[in-house]
């Protein structure tokens, strides 16, 4: 681009960025859970068999990206990099998995995009799985206790019963706040489930329990396939169904009553679904024909469109900007064989499944509907990640971001106003023993012995033209291999990605 062009493109941005400050659109930002690549039929038109009409409406009236991706293949550390605009391998736990208890992983000094929309005038709230940790009232003996599954040598889930003093261990840990969580860093609301397939089996509310577990969940929602996953402490009668409906009313009526509101509203809604447990209710079941997990992406596709119908009946929608997007890609272990002999493929044309390095563990759908402003049915091919919402909003604000925040988050408001134009030079993803290194087309995966994966020789692909990763040119091209490889360490040793003072890692890495 010319100079005077960039200078009139500036200056475009400049005059919008104005607007923005002016008008301040809500923002909402859903979040699926295990949403593959080619789960959504308008990424996948020929190899997709599971409607989602609703998904596909966002992307008809909006922008669908191509290219972009959660910064992990699973749940944990991508929630922390959408937050926090910075990769979760620099945190303390190198982007591995909260417990069931675990501690926060988001310190409150550090800056969200929750927060910094607060700071910009928003009443902003959560609705969903939070699954970053929280400020247990449980003593660690308690933690590892309540969260075992245990089965006989069968193999089936022991069924256990809550002894007195259990129940006076819950009564004594659940009557107390849980601090850490949302409220800690961001945001006015929340509401939803730590982690809805593992404990405690209970809804929270801003920094409290909604009631308190007094027995264990059912060995049958352990034992039922894809439901949930560790038995520990549960409301009575608890059940796994209501849980996607609830977060859909909370959300709705938060809408309904913040659009009478002279504030602009900021929504986070990370759902609990497609991620198992495939509690389908009985509206959705048999809707698609191909099983509980697809049945489950149909009243995932439901819930966008209830969201969707409340933004428009409430008068808000032409002064919103909504994205869609999902924390990695569809998990092979729901069936995915399965659904592939059925005409259905959740990857579309990618390689790899949720925790994969390749690009169907990462590469994910990200939709971008903001009337005024993106053009409907437009497609951007330039690559972007999650993390990248921090330092977009911050630009859409007319906001600078201090030094130790969003380090790896680059705006590319210029890509949702039609510019053709690259605004992220490199990106990093990683799952458990991996990590990769994208510059431009060429996808770098070096080779490691760590503790969860062997990936005995380095990879490198050209994904401009073999986007299954199908053929290694690593061999063929040493000199790129060596060159790609410094640029990675050199990002990691940095602290950040982006420009700007050199920050700290949480932990010294070792990554593999």
């Amino acid at each position: 681009m010319k100079p005077n062009l960039l200078f009139t493109a500036a200056l475009l941005l400049a005059v919008k960025a104005t607007a923005f400050a002016a008008q301040k659109p809500n923002i909402v930002i859903i979040y699926a859970d295990d949403l593959g690549y080619g789960d959504v039929q308008c990424y996948n038109p020929e190899r997709g068999k599971i409607p989602t009409p609703n998904m596909d409406r966002l992307a008809n009236e909006g922008m669908r990206f191509t290219d972009a991706h959660s910064p992990a293949a699973f749940c944990t550390p991508s929630r922390y990099g959408l937050l926090t605009g910075r990769y979760p391998f620099r945190n303390r736990n190198q982007g591995m998995l909260t417990a069931s208890f675990g501690e926060p992983l988001i310190p409150k000094e550090r800056l969200t995009i929750a927060t910094l929309a607060q700071q910009n005038g928003y009443r902003t709230a959560c609705f969903g799985k939070w699954h970053l940790g929280f400020n247990w009232p449980m003593p660690e003996d308690q933690k590892k206790r309540y969260a075992i599954k245990k089965k006989n040598s069968k193999g089936k889930t022991l069924a256990r019963t809550a002894s007195d003093e259990d129940k006076a261990n819950w009564k004594q840990a659940f009557s107390q706040p849980v601090e850490g969580g949302p409220i800690a860093v961001g945001f006015d609301e929340y509401f939803g489930v730590n982690i809805p397939n593992w404990p405690p089996f209970c809804y929270i509310e801003q920094n409290r329990t909604v009631g308190i577990p007094s027995e264990y969940l059912s060995a049958s929602c352990l034992d039922t396939p894809h439901m949930a996953s560790i038995q520990g402490p549960a409301l009575q009668g608890w059940t796994l169904e209501p849980v996607l409906p609830a977060l859909r009313d909370r959300t709705v009526a938060f809408i309904e009553r913040e659009s009478k509101s002279p504030e602009p509203f900021f929504i986070y809604m990370p759902l609990t679904t497609p991620h198992t447990p495939l509690s389908v209710n009985d509206e959705w079941k048999g809707k698609s024909g191909l099983g509980d997990y697809a049945d489950l992406v149909m009243e995932t596709d439901g819930v966008v469109g209830d969201v969707l119908d409340a933004l428009e009946q409430s008068g808000v929608a032409e002064n919103t900007l909504v994205i869609l997007t999902s924390d990695n890609g569809t998990a092979a272990y729901i069936g995915v064989d399965e659904l592939e002999a059925k005409g259905h493929y959740p990857s579309g044309p990618l390689r790899g499944y949720k925790v994969s390095i390749f690009e169907g563990g990462h590469r994910i759908p990200f939709i971008v509907r903001w009337p005024g402003t993106v053009k409907p049915g437009s497609v951007c091919e330039q690559m972007v990640q999650q993390t990248d919402l921090m330092a977009t909003f911050a630009a859409m604000f007319g906001t600078m971001l201090p030094a130790d925040a969003g380090e790896d988050s680059y705006n590319f408001l210029p890509l949702l106003n039609g510019a053709a134009v690259s605004v992220r030079p490199h990106g990093i993803n990683h799952t458990f023993g991996s990590i990769s290194l994208r510059q431009g087309a060429w996808k770098y995966i070096p080779a490691h012995t760590g503790k969860q994966k062997r990936i005995e020789t380095a990879q490198l692909y050209n994904l401009a033209d073999d986007l299954g990763e199908t053929n290694n040119l690593a061999v063929d091209m040493p000199e790129r291999v060596e060159q790609m490889h410094a640029l990675l360490n050199e990002l990691i040793d940095k602290g950040r990605s982006t420009r700007g003072p050199k920050q700290k890692n949480d932990t010294s890495l070792n990554l593999w």
